[in-house]
């Protein structure tokens, strides 16, 4: 009887050990200066995602604006039912927010806040408490702040998966190719030394890769 008591507590705890089978999704997009001509390439990527994100599935996206760390950047955001038919109505009103918001992109920001964003980005996900979670940053990585704005600090992304898509090389990166490369090592290094795994996905022909179900 012993072994029988100690065996269903520990079944228990596997159990309770059980990770979610929920994904939850944070699209940072850059709409600083000239990269506001990328933006076809994140709605893309936005219909990838709504086309691979189930029922339970988060998704949210934002734009990195000037001071990005509230909720006015936020353009759309949902966590889908289980209700298939309901799931669907949820993402055709989630690409057409998004289809409105390319749109009507006319300037870009003048500052890029991309801490803030990411701060935002891992407050969404870790409240969602999903299985796997992700910040996509579709950027070219350069931060620039307002003056007085304060993000030289770690940041906590504790088991989040950060990827950044389609960082693209800046003029000045023609003259010192260093500066570019320079840029995705400082970011893999804060994002690792905050618990979160880092990657770079530059080729979007190959989405697949973008995120999993484990």
């Amino acid at each position: 009887m012993k072994s029988l008591a100690v065996l269903a507590s520990l079944l228990l705890v596997a159990c309770g050990n059980t990770k979610p089978d929920t994904r939850a999704v944070y699209l940072l997009i850059d709409t600083s200066g000239t990269y506001t001509a990328e933006l076809r390439k994140a709605q893309a990527i936005i219909n990838y995602l709504l086309a691979t994100l189930e029922s339970g599935d988060s998704i949210a996206v934002a734009r990195i604006d000037s001071g990005s760390f509230s909720e006015k950047d936020i353009v759309a955001k949902a966590t889908f039912d289980l209700r298939p038919s309901t799931a669907n109505d949820q993402k055709r009103l989630f690409k057409q927010q998004i289809d409105n918001f390319v749109e009507n992109v006319k300037y870009g920001s003048r500052n890029t806040d991309i801490t803030g964003g990411v701060l935002q980005a891992s407050d969404f996900v870790n409240e969602t408490q999903a299985g796997d979670k992700y910040v996509l940053i579709f950027s070219d990585l350069e931060e620039d702040l307002k003056k007085g704005h304060v993000r030289d600090f770690p940041i906590d992304v504790q088991g989040i998966k950060v990827v950044a898509l389609n960082v693209t090389k800046l003029r000045s990166d023609n003259v010192d190719p260093r500066d570019y490369k320079q840029r995705l090592v400082d970011w893999q290094s804060r994002v690792e030394q905050g618990g979160g795994e880092w990657r770079v996905l530059n080729d979007l022909e190959r989405l697949e890769r973008l995120i999993v179900r484990h």
